[in-house]
């Protein structure tokens, strides 16, 4: 065999030797691998920073520092906002839910407002002619008068010369009933022209005792005003009394701007007043005004409310509760279960037991027992609806609700404020303010012994401390990997 020969031999024996290694090798692999994705019958879905850093791999690796990445196990995922509490913890708290549902929201607004006297029920006597009280019959304000009921007698010349030339037309059309047409005719032009005046002084029915005419109220009512006196003179259109039926009387309540939206015509409203209150008033909305109060933020709406006993007076205090149904279903969830802090609304959910999910989520309307949910659950699922306040002591939820729709870098940032305690020893102060330490073990981090390169919160915190020195010192994560010494203490000797 020749020279060139064994070499060609040579290289294709190499070759087979480095193809076996190899394929040997990586079944190696593949078989810890695939040892490692079903340890104790679990499947390994991926490998995660062992920094808490938001970076997986599918693959077993190794971080910058040779940390080993940590496998995350089927079932042990989950989202960075939720909330894992022991079942025995969440059976002495007491936790209870209910699924959200679709349902007619029935709300109630209350509001306050004062009793109104109808004006569609208050009117005037004014005479329309001059004349003198000659007697009084309703002669007190406050006085509960009544349809037909004489009020006052009056003495007026003009209107006993329209009532006598009345009767002498009435006479005369008796008398020329035997007339020519045309007489006739006269005559019937005379009682209507009398009959005319009459009317146009609103006394075409009163009638004349003497030289004194008796004037009545047209409704039954409240007198309110008396301005009439016995002897009196007075001019035309001079107010005499004033009546108001208040059999039916008005509740006009002012609404607040953010509740308008829930006004109806129609609706039906209980009213109470402090006066009587074993008592409720059935009312229906009849008005809502067109214009807003500027200064209050707030409009005017009107209740018709029956009152037959007149046991509501005007200028009453009133609190009305006006009925504001939806008509059509819409997502809800207990008033108990929302958690409101001023500036979010959150409500937990029930994602397994002991396992729980914030959710930030917008209201609509409310009812005494429910409020619609506009956005950020869904049908049927479980909210805490009791001892929420009380999770949110145990589990830290504003750290939870901080990283709610956050990426999962983000949502790293709810554990930069937790400081660890660590110790070791000062290896030296770099030239760029930074320190060298080689720390212990950090079993929270689960970090293992190492030596890093941490910032300083204040250089004063090494100002008395000597390189080689063992300290025990306070880190916490101001940015993604930044690390910063917030405490650092020399260790006494004999410590």
């Amino acid at each position: 065999m020749n020279t060139a020969t064994k070499q060609i031999t040579a290289a294709v024996l190499l070759l087979a030797v480095a193809a076996t290694a190899y394929w040997f090798g990586t079944q190696s692999r593949t078989a810890v691998q695939s040892a490692s994705n079903t340890e104790s019958g679990r499947k390994v879905l991926y490998y995660r920073n062992p920094m808490g850093l938001a970076d997986t791999s599918p693959v077993p690796k190794k971080d910058s520092m040779g940390m080993d990445y940590v496998a995350v196990y089927e079932g042990e995922e989950q989202s960075t906002s939720s909330i894992n509490i022991s079942v025995d913890k969440v059976q002495k708290l007491g936790v209870k839910s209910e699924a959200t549902t679709l349902r007619e929201l029935n709300s109630s607004l209350r509001v306050t407002g004062r009793i109104e006297i109808d004006e569609r029920r208050t009117y005037t006597i004014a005479p329309k002619f001059e004349g003198w009280v000659e007697r009084l019959h309703v002669n007190t304000t406050g006085q509960l008068v009544s349809k037909g009921q004489a009020l006052f007698d009056v003495y007026s010349p003009e209107l006993v010369s329209a009532q006598r030339e009345q009767t002498l037309a009435a006479q005369g059309l008796v008398a020329m009933k035997d007339a020519d047409e045309e007489a006739k005719r006269s005559m019937q032009r005379l009682a209507d022209a009398t009959a005319t005046r009459l009317k146009n002084l609103d006394v075409s029915d009163a009638k004349l005792n003497g030289n004194r005419i008796t004037y009545h109220a047209k409704e039954s009512g409240i007198v309110l005003e008396k301005k009439a006196v016995q002897g009196m003179r007075f001019m035309p259109g001079e107010v005499l009394y004033q009546i108001a039926d208040l059999s039916s009387v008005w509740v006009v309540a002012e609404v607040p701007e953010q509740d308008i939206g829930q006004l109806k015509l129609g609706s039906t409203a209980q009213i109470k007043v402090d006066a009587y209150p074993e008592r409720t008033f059935d009312g229906k909305v009849d008005f809502i005004y067109p214009t807003m109060n500027s200064a209050t933020r707030t409009l005017q709406v009107r209740m018709q409310v029956a009152n037959p006993k007149t046991l509501l007076k005007p200028a009453m205090f009133a609190n009305a509760t006006i009925s504001a149904a939806k008509g059509s279903k819409v997502l809800t969830v207990p008033t108990s279960a929302v958690i409101d802090s001023g500036t979010k609304q959150v409500v937990l959910v029930r994602l397994a037991e002991g396992r729980f999910e914030p959710r930030s989520v917008s209201l609509g309307g409310r009812s005494n027992d429910y409020v619609e949910v506009l956005s950020g659950v869904a049908e049927g699922e479980q909210v805490v609806t009791s001892a929420n306040f009380l999770i949110d002591s145990e589990s830290n939820l504003k750290a939870a609700l901080s990283g709610m729709g956050e990426t999962s870098t983000k949502a790293q940032a709810t554990q930069k404020t937790v400081g660890h305690q660590a110790h070791g020893i000062l290896e030296a102060l770099n030239a760029d303010g930074t320190v060298s330490i080689t720390h212990d073990p950090i079993p929270a981090l689960k970090w293992p012994s190492m030596t890093m390169d941490f910032a300083l919160a204040n250089p004063s915190l090494v100002a008395n401390v000597k390189a080689g020195s063992p300290i025990d010192f306070e880190i916490v994560e101001r940015g993604e990997g930044e690390w910063v010494i917030t405490k650092l203490q020399a260790k006494h000797e004999g410590h």
